[in-house]
């Protein structure tokens, strides 16, 4: 019979090994919601990219998701949220389109993400949407992680994708990360390079979101400002000798076909092109920028993404001198 000592020893070395054999997702926090059939089905869905701006549902959009899932499995991912509101959106969304199921996982940590239950239920999805929030969660808990990679699968294997708000903020080769803070557009003009002023890229590979930067609440929030300087930083930190910016009021909805043609709905959106480096980038001083192309797209009417052309709505230039935003020549309105 082992001593006190022995015994204590004993469970010791017994709790060290369980560290070891359990593994980490044992600890996950992650909350799984699923309504509709609890079975996978294999669909063949169509692609397509739903850009929604934020604010109230727009079922126009979410629509769009559906209908591309081919009556697949919708996914929605989100990150820390009430249990009732994530099942009340699963139930919403089997009553607008017909589906084999809607669920929801919602984050709670980075670990989540090292769940091979959660990149399964990924690949089986034939419709993925993010959530609004705050990206920064999104970045954190996902980039470098299976969930990543799994989303990324998901969009090079054709299949619909969208986001609302800081959803839609990780849709585009460059994304405001949002890591520290939000940041608004006066602060952001005065210093270029401050601290709260936090760009990724490549976090999710869209190709007809190459080389752009997305935003929302556009005009709600005051937005233009700080868009301006995240495109100028990405010219002035050598990550693109070109960068369009694609910017979504709230309530309003980009939705954007496999050919290029993106479709506004509920309200306007701005499609932004600069390839002409910041003349004032730096720390601490106010940035000037000069010639950055705008196309204005109201709500009803639809923009060539690839030609980067469009056949009605208003286009003119703007000019950032100083920290200070001026309007340029107006080019048309059709």
């Amino acid at each position: 019979m082992l001593g006190l000592n022995a015994r204590s020893a004993f469970l010791c070395v017994c709790f060290v090994a369980l560290l070891f054999i359990v593994p980490p997702v044992a600890f996950a926090k992650y909350k799984y919601f699923r309504s509709g059939s609890a079975g996978d089905i294999v669909t063949k869905p169509q692609p397509g990219y739903a850009l929604m701006g934020g604010g109230s549902h727009l079922e126009t959009a979410w629509k769009f998701l559906c209908d591309r899932a081919n009556g697949g499995d919708f996914l929605i991912l989100r990150a820390n949220t009430e249990d009732d509101y994530a099942k009340k959106v699963n139930e919403e969304t089997l009553k607008i389109c017909p589906l084999n199921s809607a669920a929801t996982i919602v984050f709670d940590d980075r670990e989540d993400s090292d769940d091979p239950k959660i990149a399964e239920i990924i690949g089986q999805a034939e419709a993925i949407f993010f959530a609004g929030g705050d990206q920064s969660n999104y970045v954190r808990f996902w980039q470098d992680t299976p969930v990543q990679d799994a989303l990324n699968k998901h969009i090079a294997a054709g299949k619909p994708i969208g986001g609302s708000s800081a959803g839609l903020a990780i849709l585009g080769e460059f994304s405001f990360a949002s890591i520290i803070d939000t940041i608004h557009s006066p602060e952001a003009l005065a210093d270029p390079y401050g601290n709260k002023v936090t760009l990724i890229r490549e976090f999710l590979n869209i190709p007809l979101l190459a080389g752009t930067i997305t935003d929302t609440h556009f005009v709600k929030r005051d937005r233009l400002g700080r868009l301006l300087v995240f495109m100028a930083r990405i010219l002035n930190d050598g990550w693109s000798s070109r960068v369009r910016a694609i910017a979504v009021e709230e309530n309003a909805a980009v939705l954007l076909e496999p050919d290029g043609t993106a479709n506004v709905v509920g309200g306007p959106a701005y499609f932004y092109e600069v390839s002409r480096n910041p003349e004032v980038c730096k720390h601490k001083t106010p940035l000037t920028l000069k010639n950055v192309l705008v196309h204005l797209a109201p709500a009803g009417t639809s923009f060539d993404i690839k030609n980067w052309t469009a056949e009605k709505g208003e286009n003119y230039t703007l000019n950032v001198e100083n920290g200070k935003i001026s309007a340029g020549s107006r080019q048309g309105v059709y």
